[in-house]
């Protein structure tokens, strides 16, 4: 899963949500100096990820865009899923998207001192360009298919997927409906038993 659907499933604990935020830019066991909460956080991160891998629905998605970008197709999912999550964001949430995301932006700016360097120079784009409210529109995910493609030096053709989501978008929004309230039971079993330990 891509940002949004990382920050949702933190269950608005704070250090939670910066180490399931962070988690993609730490390497092996390289966490230990962070504070308890947050290398809990980014154990969730990892739990979400190896389920969402492994996922049958999240496979059948990937599928369709696999001729077109090979490997990429899992980083587009995540993000056309992100998009979904976004669109659909009053049915997972009673806090309006643009106040969540801004609450997000300053939970950043309150532990920017123990954010990874990668995220640091991360930020002020994300912030600027505010990526994660723009992922409910289709032009604000084009946006992003097109900065990933550009980090992949147009290798990857990422640009190209948003025709992919336009021409599958009620499949690829059924299997995320589908997915995501699995994901939701998963990730809730995960956080409570790290938060228990």
């Amino acid at each position: 899963m891509n940002f949004l659907a990382h920050i949702y499933l933190s269950f608005e604990n704070d250090e939670i949500t910066i180490g399931n935020f962070i988690a993609d830019s730490i390497r092996g066991n390289k966490y230990k100096h962070l504070p308890e909460m947050v290398q809990k956080g980014i154990l969730l991160h990892r739990a979400i990820d190896t389920f969402t891998d492994a996922h049958p629905t999240v496979r059948k998605s990937t599928k369709k865009l696999h001729k077109n970008y090979s490997h990429y197709s899992s980083v587009i999912v995540d993000i056309f899923y992100d998009h979904f999550l976004a669109k659909n964001w009053s049915t997972y949430s009673d806090t309006p998207l643009d106040v969540f995301v801004d609450q997000f932006y300053d939970l950043l700016e309150t532990h920017y001192t123990i954010l990874p360097d990668p995220v640091k120079r991360m930020m002020p784009y994300m912030i600027a360009d505010n990526w994660i409210f723009n992922y409910s529109q289709m032009d604000g995910i084009s946006r992003v298919l097109d900065g990933m493609n550009r980090r992949t030096k147009n290798k990857s053709k990422m640009n190209f997927a948003i025709n992919d989501l336009e021409e599958h978008y009620e499949e690829f929004e059924a299997e995320f409906v589908s997915f995501f309230e699995e994901l939701t039971i998963f990730s809730k079993q995960k956080y409570n038993s790290l938060c228990e330990n």
